[in-house]
């Protein structure tokens, strides 16, 4: 009988571990307390706080800030050729280049047809996708040719996060996370529970629910712990298998082991 009760403990624990996600610890480095933006292969961090976007590196810090425009909304830097500041009271897009110059402004409240733009996020090229809250579609956006490459259907619930790579977006609302294509062809709808943030990396997607983080690959849903020490999760970022995880006063790197 004891056998018996140590084998069925040793399958469900085997069980368990398939679960999980191990994180292995590899540096804490203090930063200041800004909205971060990405951290790239070379160790850049892109960051802004107010109406001011930072990047800082083995080159020093560039900053570039616009008053006219206000405080920035979001920023992605997933092409730091052309980084992507949006100003969502300004229904506007700046985008720079890698020495923060200016490179082209979209004024969305100047072209036909009249867009709110809620979320927005980078695509290849020129191109960048956008939540328009008039139609509740998800739009790929031509900047520099004004051109609508293509629309979605209208997205159920409210937007929570958009994130985005070259080939895919994924949209995270408060019933749905959506998975589209480059030629907006929906590859996948799950139900959302309780999740609130995504981050993309190469081969999976990380997702928050309260203070945790949970993985699972891009091909289908197979949700993984990441096992992690107590931290508070106010940002994270995901580069290749290398999460950061920063708590307000110091960005924590760790190793990602899938078992």
């Amino acid at each position: 009988m004891n056998c018996i009760k140590y084998i069925v403990l040793f399958m469900t624990l085997a069980v368990w571990s398939q679960d999980k996600v191990v994180a292995k610890f590899v540096s804490k480095t203090p930063f200041e307390d800004r909205t971060i933006v990405r951290i790239d292969n070379f160790g850049t961090i892109y960051s802004f706080e107010g109406n001011t976007f930072y990047s800082v590196g083995d080159r020093g810090q560039l900053d570039y800030s616009n008053v006219q425009l206000g405080s920035i909304s979001s920023a992605n830097a997933f092409n730091p050729l052309k980084i992507n500041l949006f100003y969502k009271d300004f229904n506007t897009l700046m985008v720079l280049d890698n020495r923060l110059a200016e490179i082209k402004k979209i004024d969305f409240n100047a072209l036909e047809p009249f867009r709110m733009i809620t979320h927005l996020t980078a695509a290849n090229d020129n191109r960048v996708w956008v939540f328009n809250d008039n139609t509740q579609q998800l739009e790929l956006y031509d900047y520099l040719n004004d051109v609508t490459i293509l629309n979605t259907f209208p997205i159920e619930g409210a937007l929570i996060d958009l994130k985005s790579n070259y080939n895919y977006c994924w949209v995270l609302t408060d019933m749905h996370l959506y998975t589209f294509n480059y030629f907006g062809s929906l590859i996948s709808k799950t139900t959302n529970t309780d999740f609130t943030e995504l981050q993309e990396a190469s081969k999976q997607l990380v997702l928050k629910k309260g203070n945790q983080l949970f993985a699972t690959p891009k091909s289908h849903l197979e949700l993984k712990e990441v096992m992690l020490p107590k931290l508070l999760i106010k940002q994270f970022f995901v580069l290749n298998e290398t999460l950061y995880i920063y708590d307000g006063e110091s960005i924590h790197q760790f190793q990602l082991i899938n078992d």
